[in-house]
C-alpha cells in the first residue's frame, strides 16, 4: 500500500489563506493539516507546505490557528519557528503544542517553565519524555500542581537533586510527597527521605491513638524506618547513591549502629562501608582497604575511629567475615537467598558478643535465633 501524497489545488490553497469566513478557513485548515501529517512528503512538496504553515499560524482568527495546533500538535512537520509562535499564543492555542510537539529542544522548554504561566508549566510537566534538565527547571520554577504532574509523570526522568528540590519547596505537601513515592523507581536517598515523613506520621498516630507513650513510639517508629530503609536498599542499591544516602542519614542522625548491623546482616557491605567512611572522616578507598586488605586490626581501627559501641565489634567482624565467606564460595543465589545465608551464619558464627549484647542484635533485627538458625541449633537451644 503505497502512502498518500500532499496534491492541493489553486482553490483550495486560496480558501486556506485568503478565504473571507473563519469558521470556512479553520475546516480547511484541519484537512489541510490531517493531509500534511499523513502524506509522504517530498523535500520539495515538504517545504512547500511549511510555507504555508508559516503563512496559517499568522492568521488573525484564533479558531484558525487552534485548528492548525490540535490538528499537529504532534508533528514534526510543523517548522520549529512555526511551533515556538503557537506556544507563544493564547492558552488555547499554545497548550496542545507545548504539551505534545516534538519539536522542542530541552533550552525552549526550560525557557517555557522560567516564563510560566501555571498552565504552560503543567503543559510542559505532562509531555510524553522529560529529560533530568527540563524535570530539573519544573522542580525549581514550577507552581506545585506542575511538579506533581512531573512526578506522576513516569517517563520523566528525575534526578536525585531534582526530587530533593521538589520536596524542599513543598514539604508540607502530602500529595507531594504522595506522588513521589507512587514513582516506579526513586533514588536510595529519596525513597528513605520518604519513609521519614511516614514515620512521623506512624508515630503520632501511636501516641494520639493508642496511648503509646512517646519515648516508646520513638523507638517503634526508629525500628520501622531502619527497616524500610533497608528494604528501600534491597531494592535499589547502587554504589551512585551510597555516598549520598549515608550523609543524608548522618545529617539525620540516623547513621545508628543498629542500622548498620541490619543492613550488614543483609549483605549491604557497599553501605557498611561508606558509612564508616562517613562516620570516620576517611576516604572510602581507604576504609575498603581497612575492611577488607589490611588484615585483623584493619576493621577494628576504622570502626573505633567511627565511633561505633565497642561491645558490638564482634557482632560487626563476625558480619565481615561471613560476608567475606560467602563472596569467596562464590555461590550462584539470588539476593533473597543470599540474605538468608549470611543472617544463617551472621548469627551462628563464634565467637559472636556477650548474652546482653546477642540479645540485643536480635532485638534490633526483629528476628528470633530459632527462626534464622538451621533446625539442627534450633533443636539444641
Amino acid at each position: 500500500m503505497t502512502s498518500p501524497r500532499l496534491r492541493l489545488s489553486d482553490v483550495e490553497i486560496r480558501r486556506l489563506v485568503k478565504g473571507d469566513d473563519a469558521e470556512e478557513r479553520a475546516a480547511a485548515v484541519h484537512k489541510f493539516c490531517r493531509s500534511v501529517d499523513r502524506a509522504q512528503l517530498s523535500d520539495e512538496d515538504r517545504a512547500a507546505a511549511q510555507a504555508i504553515l508559516r503563512l496559517l499560524v499568522q492568521d488573525a482568527a484564533e479558531m484558525v490557528r487552534r485548528a492548525l495546533a490540535v490538528t499537529l500538535r504532534s508533528s514534526d512537520v510543523l517548522p520549529r519557528d512555526a511551533a515556538l509562535r503557537l506556544a507563544r499564543d493564547v492558552d488555547a492555542i499554545a497548550l496542545p503544542v507545548i504539551e505534545g510537539s516534538p519539536l522542542f529542544t530541552d533550552e525552549d522548554l526550560i525557557e517555557i517553565v522560567r516564563a510560566g504561566p501555571a498552565a504552560r508549566q503543567i503543559a510542559v510537566a505532562r509531555r510524553p519524555t522529560l529529560s533530568t534538565r527540563v524535570t530539573g527547571a519544573v522542580a525549581v520554577h514550577g507552581v506545585e500542581e506542575a511538579v506533581r504532574a512531573a512526578c506522576a509523570n513516569d517517563d520523566a526522568e528525575f534526578d536525585a537533586e531534582g526530587l530533593q528540590r521538589a520536596l524542599d519547596r513543598f514539604p508540607e505537601s502530602q500529595a507531594l510527597i504522595s506522588t513521589v513515592a507512587w514513582r516506579s523507581r526513586l533514588p536510595a536517598g529519596i525513597a528513605e527521605r520518604l519513609l521519614g515523613a511516614v514515620s512521623d506520621s506512624l508515630r503520632a498516630q501511636l501516641i494520639e491513638r493508642h496511648g503509646v507513650k512517646p519515648r516508646a513510639a520513638e523507638a517503634l517508629s526508629a525500628a520501622a524506618r531502619e527497616r524500610a530503609t533497608i528494604d528501600v536498599l534491597d531494592h535499589d542499591s547502587s554504589a551512585a547513591d551510597l555516598p549520598g544516602l549515608v550523609a543524608q542519614l548522618n545529617r539525620a542522625g540516623r547513621l545508628t549502629p543498629s542500622l548498620l548491623l541490619r543492613a550488614l546482616a543483609r549483605g549491604h557491605m557497599g553501605l557498611f562501608e561508606h558509612a564508616l567512611a562517613e562516620l570516620a572522616g576517611v576516604p572510602h578507598q581507604r576504609t575498603w582497604l581497612m575492611v577488607h586488605d589490611a588484615g585483623p586490626l584493619g576493621l577494628k581501627a576504622i570502626y573505633e575511629r567511627a565511633g561505633l559501641p565497642v561491645r558490638l565489634f564482634n557482632a560487626f567482624r563476625a558480619g565481615v567475615d561471613t560476608w567475606k565467606s560467602l563472596e569467596r564460595d562464590g555461590a550462584s543465589m539470588d539476593r533473597e537467598r543470599f540474605q538468608e545465608r549470611m543472617l544463617q551464619r551472621f548469627l551462628t558464627q563464634q565467637p559472636f558478643a556477650p548474652r546482653e549484647d546477642l540479645a540485643y542484635l536480635l532485638e534490633k533485627l526483629d528476628r528470633t535465633a530459632d527462626a534464622l538458625r538451621p533446625p539442627e541449633h534450633a533443636n539444641a537451644a
